[in-house]
């Protein structure tokens, strides 16, 4: 296995970041449904912060990841999928990708507007003024993006087991 895909399979760097992305969201969806369990405290924004640059290295990753797809070739398509799947195979992609922006930028303005600063790395940032009816507006599109991330990513796992399972076609094998 090369660095680079080819025809039969993704290559290690795709590989990578996909596995590495699908862990740390496992683990950053509950942190964000905990934090919102939380009364305000220290432990809470420590915990916040920690959230937020999780996040914003997801969302670094995923660029990285979109970058690496437009300069590198896909496997060919499973000769077993019809026009419709593969029609909802790269929507679902394209939405996973929109909904993990979508996520880490609505939070990161949800956080501004409300007023506070964002402590990324050694810098602060923060606006001037705070509009809290901005900050709720990005906070539900937060929400219901990582809502449509769950469905989206319980989809994905969906059609990759029927097609390992049903349709035999070495999919998994791509990727892993």
């Amino acid at each position: 296995m090369g660095i680079f895909n080819n025809s039969r399979e993704y290559g290690l760097v795709v590989k990578l970041v996909h596995w590495i992305t699908l862990i740390v969201l496992i683990a950053q969806i509950p942190l964000g449904f905990y934090l919102v369990s939380m009364d305000f405290s220290d432990e809470r924004i420590d915990l916040e912060n920690f959230h937020i640059l999780i996040g914003i290295s997801v969302f670094y990753i995923t660029l990285f990841r979109l970058i690496w797809k437009f300069m590198n070739q896909s496997p060919v398509s499973s000769v077993n999928a019809f026009k419709g799947q593969k029609f909802i195979a790269k929507l679902n992609h394209f939405l996973l990708y929109v909904s993990i922006f979508g996520i880490t930028i609505s939070g990161i303005l949800k956080k501004l507007y409300m007023g506070e600063k964002l402590n990324f790395l050694f810098f602060k940032y923060g606006f001037k003024e705070s509009n809290f009816l901005l900050a709720d507006n990005f906070y539900q599109i937060h929400i219901y993006a990582n809502y449509l991330l769950i469905a989206l990513v319980t989809l994905h796992i969906f059609a990759v087991i029927v097609h390992h399972y049903i349709f035999k076609d070495k999919i998994l094998k791509k990727i892993t």
